[in-house]
C-alpha cells in the first residue's frame, strides 16, 4: 500500500478512533457558499459626455428618430423530434435501483452516501457490477468520534477513505444465505472474516442487521459497525 505522508491524521490514531464508541454525528454536511462579484457592464464613465451620446450624433444635435419597428409575422416552429437517450457507458440500465440509488433513498445510509460521494465511488458502484456491499448504517458511523469522520471526509484524505469504503465491498453478488464462514476477498484487496450462527451473520466485529437489500447491480447487507482494513 502506498504510504500517505501528507495525511492529516496518523493511521494508528484513526484505527483507535474506529474502535471506540463515541459522539454522534450530524447526518447532513454543510455546503460552503461563496459570494461572487458582479461586473458592471457599463462603468460610470460611459454616462458622461461625450460617451453618452447616441452613435452617429455629435454634442448639441438632436439624434435622428429611428423608424418604427416592423413586427415580423409569426411562423409556426418546425416540429422537434426528441432524441432518445441511453444510459452512460458502464452504468446500470436500471439506474433507479442500483446500489448507490438505493443507499441514497434509504434513510439509514445518509452518512454512507455522503462518504461515497466524497470518495468518488458513486460512479463505480452505479456500474454493472455485480457488488455485495456491507453497508454501515448511520448509527454505525455515529459510533465513531466526530473528529474521525470529519477528517476522513477531507479532500486530502480521499485515498484513505476509498481504502476503507472498498474494504466493505465484495466483487460478487452474495445473498446472506450463500455466505459461508471464512475469509472473503474485498475490492480493497484484504479479506473480511465472515461467521455464521443460525440466522445471524457477522463480518469481522460487525453484525448484519438488515440482509439482502436487492439492487439491480448487486446486493446490500446493512451492518452495525464500520470495518477497518487490517493493513492500516
Amino acid at each position: 500500500m502506498t504510504k500517505m505522508h501528507n495525511q492529516s491524521i496518523p493511521l494508528k490514531r484513526l484505527a483507535g478512533w474506529l474502535g471506540v464508541v463515541g459522539v454522534s454525528i450530524a447526518a447532513g454536511f454543510p455546503i460552503v457558499a461563496q459570494s461572487q462579484g458582479v461586473l458592471n457592464p457599463r462603468p460610470s464613465i460611459f454616462n458622461e459626455p461625450p460617451y453618452n451620446q447616441t452613435p452617429g450624433t455629435t454634442p448639441g444635435t438632436t439624434p435622428p428618430v429611428a423608424p418604427a419597428p416592423v413586427t415580423p409575422t409569426p411562423t409556426a416552429p418546425a416540429p422537434v423530434t426528441p432524441t432518445p437517450t441511453t444510459p452512460p457507458t458502464g452504468t446500470s440500465p436500471d439506474a433507479a435501483n442500483n446500489i448507490v440509488a438505493l443507499a441514497a433513498a434509504n434513510s439509514s445510509f445518509k452518512t454512507l452516501t455522503a462518504a461515497l460521494q466524497a470518495a468518488g465511488l458513486t460512479e463505480t458502484l452505479s456500474g454493472t457490477g455485480p457488488f455485495t456491499v456491507f453497508a454501515p448504517t448511520d448509527e454505525a458511523f455515529a459510533a465513531l468520534p466526530q473528529d474521525a469522520l470529519q477528517e476522513l471526509l477531507r479532500p486530502e484524505n480521499k485515498q484513505l477513505l476509498v481504502q476503507i469504503l472498498t474494504y466493505h465491498v465484495v466483487p460478487a453478488r452474495v445473498q446472506s444465505t450463500e455466505l459461508q464462514p471464512g475469509e472473503v476477498p474485498t475490492v480493497e484487496g484484504e479479506a473480511i472474516n465472515v461467521k455464521t450462527s443460525g440466522n445471524q451473520v457477522t463480518v469481522n466485529d460487525a453484525t448484519v442487521v438488515q440482509p439482502d437489500i436487492q439492487a439491480s447491480n448487486g446486493i446490500i447487507h446493512a451492518i452495525d459497525r464500520v470495518l477497518l482494513p487490517p493493513n492500516l
